[in-house]
């Protein structure tokens, strides 16, 4: 990491996260030019801002130049770090949005991380806590990143627009990764859920579950969704409701849908009978969709297999989200490594939608500072 690898530009703000992420990881410095330049507001936005912060939080030697403006950014990755830590996040991007980056990043650091996020627990734009808890740790435990210390604690929930959440993430770290064959996705056995309410009638979280399982029980007997109503100072500082529901399968692949109500203030309020019924559906959907790996958590997936031994991983998913083919482009310029892409037409055994079935071999990529015991 030492020799000066060649810069990366870039223009524009999408994908920062996922261009900081991978430079991090693979020690080259990126640029990024044009952040909003034409927009009545310009710069990077709070949320972005306190993304970098957390970044430098879990590096050691980072260098960020932001000009006045905020409309370009030069990051010069440093050392993964690591240890115990706590962070503030914007209130405009949910806990989630900050977690899935510390996902990627977590395996590789010198000290095992565990960290304190305050914020946003659950919002309508990115994935919530309870949905990375539920997919992305098993997914993490397929690529051998699991012990005792592997842990995603919800200790307070916080909707929007207040926040007001706290989430506790510890993460062993690991020296390299085993690959993966995940090709059969297997049937659906089970559904789980968590119907949260914060700050309104406990009631509501009871007429989600009702109406959510009048959907979902025309399909298959084992549906279980808890109940949690936070009370007091574990509630946050706004009033809200949710759900989240996970389908496993046979073969222990995970699959998620979730739906929260609309912030305080903003938009109509939304019936507990109606988000119940959509949140089933979305999951019905997401099922159709199908894949070992669901759909948010894809971009995860294909990263931990770059970084895995010299070693052929394959992965079978639904139809690639826009981000993940995105994703794929910039691991190509920051890893210089190629998916094979297959197309698996749904033929009679394989119901619901079309599936590509990715192929890699990892770069080999080890933990340099993880110090051998």
């Amino acid at each position: 990491m030492a020799t000066q690898a060649h810069s990366l530009s870039y223009s524009g703000c999408n994908f920062l996260r996922q261009r900081l992420v991978l430079s991090t990881l693979s020690g080259r410095p990126v640029k990024i030019r044009k952040i909003r330049a034409r927009d009545d507001n310009p710069g990077l936005r709070d949320f972005e801002a306190s993304f970098i912060r957390l970044l430098d939080k879990v590096t050691n030697g980072s260098r960020i130049e932001i000009n006045q403006t905020g409309t370009t950014l030069y990051y010069q990755p440093g050392l993964l770090y690591g240890g115990s830590l706590e962070h503030d996040c914007s209130v405009l991007r949910g806990i989630g949005y900050y977690l899935e980056s510390l996902l990627c990043l977590a395996p590789f650091m010198k000290h095992p991380l565990r960290i304190v996020l305050r914020g946003v627990t659950n919002d309508q734009v990115d994935p919530s806590v309870d949905v990375l808890k539920a997919t992305a740790l098993p997914l993490l435990k397929q690529f051998g990143i699991d012990g005792e210390s592997f842990e995603l604690k919800v200790v307070r929930r916080g909707m929007p627009p207040g926040g007001g959440g706290e989430v506790f993430f510890s993460c062993p770290v690991r020296k390299i990764l085993k690959p993966i064959q995940l090709i059969d996705p297997g049937k659906i056995k089970r559904i789980r859920g968590m119907a949260y309410s914060v700050r309104v009638s406990p009631q509501m979280a009871n007429r989600i579950v009702d109406s959510a399982r009048s959907i979902l029980n025309k399909f298959l007997p084992d549906i279980y969704i808890y109940t949690d109503h936070m009370k007091g100072i574990n509630s946050g500082k706004s009033p809200g409701f949710g759900l989240s529901l996970v389908a496993e399968t046979t073969n222990g692949t995970f699959l998620s849908a979730e739906l929260a109500s609309n912030p305080q203030g903003q938009g109509t309020a939304m019936l507990p009978e109606d988000l119940g019924r959509n949140c089933a559906r979305l999951l019905l959907e997401e099922i159709y969709r199908g894949g070992c790996v669901d759909s948010t958590n894809q971009s995860l997936a294909l990263l931990l297999m770059t970084l895995g031994q010299q070693d052929v991983s394959k992965v079978l998913l639904g139809p690639l989200s826009p981000y993940t083919i995105e994703f794929l482009r910039h691991l190509k310029s920051f890893f210089q490594i190629m998916f094979k892409i297959e197309t698996k037409p749904c033929g009679e055994e394989l119901k619901g939608g079309d599936k590509v079935l990715m192929t890699c071999v990892g770069i080999g990529f080890s933990n340099l500072s993880k110090t051998l015991k």
